[in-house]
């Protein structure tokens, strides 16, 4: 008999950044546990073709929507349009991201540094606070809970070199969700925060080509091999579930344990 918890019948999950990577293999797990879910992702062709997947997977409905994280007015109106759609969200990933770095710290003029903010931490603060004050209203008309997690990175507690813009985003992030997770629940939401290490997706493609890449770093990896977006969907759905109705405030590390190695 499957462990009741896990079953997400009835929930909504909106993930951001799920047509691809990590946050199309945190759906996959969504919406095979049969959660509802709300993908916002920029391009359409994959918008559709995610959806046409997941659709297959379980008993909820799947939609998406194109939305740009780094303008705030597109998350307003998605999240009003999603709620209006799916008729609630219990939980919220934000996993969208982008990786820009430089040459060195001394090279890496503003324009990077923007890039990384307005999508790793302005989308992410959006996406999260648009949430919250939706279950927050649940919460007050007599239909508390919720769950929002937030995808930061390795690089937000490890020294990343040339990647400060980045990592800087995703230890604002980890700060956040602190913050989000003491604040609010007595709503009875939960934030926490998912560290993957390294991945085979798209942002890491040059390294996953590079055999000096895999020589020296991946061989350090305890499991020995590239994580995959698979690897989240059991993590997403723990998180969307009501088996993690104690757990707020954390960092979850999933790098087949190469930050304790």
């Amino acid at each position: 008999m499957t462990y009741a918890p896990f079953d997400l019948t009835g929930k909504v999950a909106l993930v951001t950044g799920g047509n691809r990577g990590i946050g199309l293999g945190m759906a996959r797990a969504l919406a095979a546990s049969n959660a509802s879910v709300a993908i916002w992702g920029r391009k359409d062709a994959a918008n559709q073709a995610a959806v046409e997947e997941l659709s297959a997977l379980g008993t909820g409905d799947v939609r998406a929507w194109s939305v740009d994280v780094s303008d705030e007015q597109a998350i307003i109106d998605a999240t009003a349009e999603t709620v209006s759609s799916l008729g609630r969200i219990d939980s919220c990933f934000a996993n969208a991201g982008v990786g820009f770095g430089a040459p060195s710290f001394m090279d890496m003029d503003t324009e990077t540094w923007r890039k990384n903010m307005a999508v790793n931490l302005d989308g992410a603060f959006w996406t999260l606070r648009e949430s919250v004050k939706h279950i927050v209203e649940r919460a007050k008309a007599g239909d508390p809970g919720g769950s929002v997690v937030g995808v930061a990175s390795l690089a937000a507690i490890e020294g990343a070199g040339r990647n400060q813009a980045y990592a800087a985003t995703k230890g604002g992030l980890i700060s956040m969700l602190k913050g989000i997770a003491v604040e609010t629940a007595r709503y009875g939401i939960r934030a926490n925060a998912i560290l993957p290490g390294w991945i085979a997706t798209d942002m890491t493609a040059a390294a996953q080509g590079a055999d000096v890449f895999q020589t020296k770093v991946i061989s350090r990896v305890p499991i020995r091999r590239w994580g995959t977006p698979d690897d989240f969907g059991g993590m997403a759905v723990y998180l969307a579930s009501d088996a993690s109705s104690y757990q707020s405030g954390t960092t979850l590390v999933i790098d087949g344990g190469y930050s304790i190695f």
